[in-house]
């Protein structure tokens, strides 16, 4: 991991949640236990190894319960631990005001358009 800059909590805070997959992982989770696959099927564009790295990352910072069920084959379930759920409204008041600042907002330029220019 990176050294730490600040005593910012925030600095904690965004070394766990930054990234394209964590608050998405999130944000599936929020409604219950999902399978590995069920992740993989909600976005397939992530890869096995990414989502699993993701998910392992979530549950070492105890936000994400990883379950596992006896019995052949196998069956494990995510689910959000507590601390999970406590997260759940800072996600969807993030989603409020993205959807708010957007339609008050021109289009951002991709990545794209700010390097052709």
């Amino acid at each position: 991991m990176k050294n730490v800059v600040s005593d910012c909590p925030i600095e904690d805070v965004m070394r766990v949640l930054s990234g394209r997959w964590p608050t998405l992982l999130l944000y599936w989770l929020k409604d219950g236990p999902r399978r590995f696959n069920e992740l993989r099927r909600d976005n397939p564009t992530v890869s096995h190894r990414i989502l699993s790295l993701e998910l392992r990352k979530l549950e070492a910072a105890g936000i994400v319960r990883r379950t596992a069920h006896p019995g052949y084959p196998l069956r494990v379930d995510y689910d959000l631990t507590e601390a999970g759920r406590r997260l759940v409204p800072l996600i969807d008041a993030l989603a409020a005001w993205w959807e708010e600042h957007r339609a008050t907002t021109p289009p951002a330029a991709t990545e794209d358009e700010v390097r052709a220019s």
